[in-house]
């Protein structure tokens, strides 16, 4: 395959059919960001293709609801087989839309491969229904419909994949909107669904900005869920413009990137390289990148050195050479947005160890080079409210663990912190019980994570919905039922209904008959 040519751009996956938009409202334009001049090409799109896809795939929903958990599960094990059947296409396409470094993008397709497993294992193992014989009661885990799902570029293939393959294991239709960054990788992923020989309508993809067709889709009535991954601005704005349905299960995975407390005990080398990797692989996209980390005095100086040290030897280029640890950002607008965030950090006073770079490199992409401030977090300015964007690490000097909870606890987001410290540190229990985290990872980066695991970011990391395994618990309506299998005859009645009284019989009261008001006649002729 040449890594260069053009896409087939097949249009919007609908009803079972690859369909190319009549009315066209507008195309993506998929460009490499490592390599500008490689372009993927123009996919159009159209606000016209939301209705049908949800319209559709409201119809194949009350025909696959009705299916055997396991002949669900055997669809979802073809669509696992599939792509690990184009595990090396699949990278090589992530590369190409996103820019990540080849063995990255092998990795989030091994991983995939891996979640979809665990769906099929303990995810089945949730969707089985409870039941208690003594009272004779159950309860069922019943599929919601319409589930809608919009997805992010930083994971193209791991969040989409597993999104689809999770709802449509509990019984629902799928409606998937990946990001506009990634196209190509949203239409290879309905090529495999494709293979799967699902009905009609059950899966649907459209592309699109989420301004235009994504928008669309969140505010559509006939959707019944809606899942989605990306940055906390547009999760509040799906929040604002969702507010008259109330009753829609929404979850909003919005990241914000995560934290790390490096203690004055802790295993110098360990904690260097888990901040260093967790800063800046892809190239600090990912939403639980480390964005900050806040060290102690008495390791500060070494960590510092050590850390500034290693960090300018990371390898920044394209993802398809060998040595690439660090590709380009995915857009100009996000690297522009990098640029602002560290001059404005020097300008509200924050000091530049490793300031932001902007060199030429052999291709045209949007490259940066991995930045490090020091911030004066007391000086009125502490930089605790956003993410910092791209390849930025914000370090912290804090004189004990208690000030470095304190001024953790301020962040705004807080899906995942990291913890640097000895395992038998007599006060770990205390500082877990004192970081207020989504998930506290000791002496691993703030991107480790398992799908076993719930999810659910603190603060404006998220609204509260799990996620992992247990988003099957937002795709899902849990339905209780009580059976009665006891004869009617003998049960106590209950006091005061006079069950058991013998009927009292009122005198018959006699009615003059009026032929204009013939009730009875009329009802008779009625009932005829």
């Amino acid at each position: 395959m040449d890594f260069r040519e053009r896409l087939l751009r097949k249009g919007d996956y609908i009803y079972g059919s690859f369909v190319k938009p009549e009315a066209v409202d507008g195309y993506i334009n998929g460009v490499n960001p490592g390599d500008r001049t490689d372009v993927l090409g123009r996919f159009p799109f159209s606000e016209s293709s939301v209705d049908d896809a949800v319209d559709y795939a409201g119809m194949g929903s009350r025909s696959w609801r009705r299916l055997s958990i396991n002949d669900r599960a055997a669809a979802v094990r073809r669509f696992r087989d599939a792509l690990a059947r184009f595990q090396e296409r699949g990278a090589r396409l992530i590369t190409r839309e996103t820019g990540k470094p080849l063995w990255e993008a092998r990795q989030e397709v091994l991983a995939t491969v891996r979640a979809l497993d665990l769906y099929l294992e303990e995810g089945l193992q949730m969707l089985a229904p409870r039941v208690i014989e003594e009272i004779g009661a159950r309860s069922d885990r019943m599929p919601r419909g319409v589930v809608a799902a919009v997805t992010p570029y930083n994971f193209p293939l791991l969040v989409p994949a597993t999104h689809s393959a999770a709802a449509l294991l509990a019984g629902n239709a799928v409606v998937l909107k990946p990001s506009k960054f990634t196209p190509g990788v949203g239409q290879m992923l309905a090529e495999l669904w494709d293979r799967c020989r699902l009905p009609r309508g059950v899966f649907n993809l459209i592309q699109g900005p989420g301004s235009v067709v994504g928008q669309r889709l969140v505010l559509h009535p006939g959707v019944d869920a809606l899942l989605f991954t990306g940055s906390y601005t547009t999760a509040a704005a799906i929040r604002q413009i969702s507010i008259e349905r109330p009753e829609l299960p929404v979850s909003l995975q919005c990241g914000g990137k995560g934290t790390a407390i490096v203690l004055d005990d802790a295993e110098l080398d360990r904690s260097i390289y888990e901040v260093m990797v967790g800063a800046y692989l892809t190239s600090g996209q990912r939403h639980n990148s480390t964005g900050r980390v806040l060290v102690t005095d008495g390791i500060y100086e070494r960590f510092v050195r050590g850390l500034l040290s290693h960090a300018a030897r990371i390898n920044v280029g394209y993802g398809l050479s060998g040595d690439t640890f660090m590709g380009p950002l995915i857009s100009e607008n996000l690297r522009s947005r990098y640029r602002r965030y560290c001059r404005r950090l020097v300008s509200h006073g924050h000091q530049a160890l490793m300031e932001a770079g902007y060199e030429q490199f052999e291709r045209r992409g949007f490259y940066a080079q991995p930045a490090l401030y020091r911030v004066h977090w007391d000086n009125g300015h502490p930089f605790l409210g956003d993410e910092p964007p791209g390849p930025v690490l914000l370090i912290y000097r804090v004189s004990n663990w208690e000030e470095a909870a304190a001024l953790h606890n301020q962040s705004v987001f807080r899906l995942a912190t990291s913890l640097f410290t000895r395992p038998d540190n007599p006060v770990i229990h205390e500082m877990r019980d004192r970081l207020r985290t989504g998930a506290l990872n000791i002496n691993r980066g703030t991107i480790g994570a398992s799908l076993r695991l719930p999810s659910v970011g603190v603060g404006r990391s998220s609204n509260g919905a799990p996620a992992g395994l247990e988003v099957l618990q937002v795709l899902t309506q849990p339905r209780s039922q009580l059976l009665e299998s006891r004869p009617f005859v003998g049960m106590p009645p209950l006091p005061g209904t006079n069950w058991n009284a013998p009927a009292q019989v009122h005198p018959q009261v006699e009615v003059e008959e009026d032929d204009d008001d013939d009730l009875s006649s009329a009802l008779e002729f009625a009932a005829e």
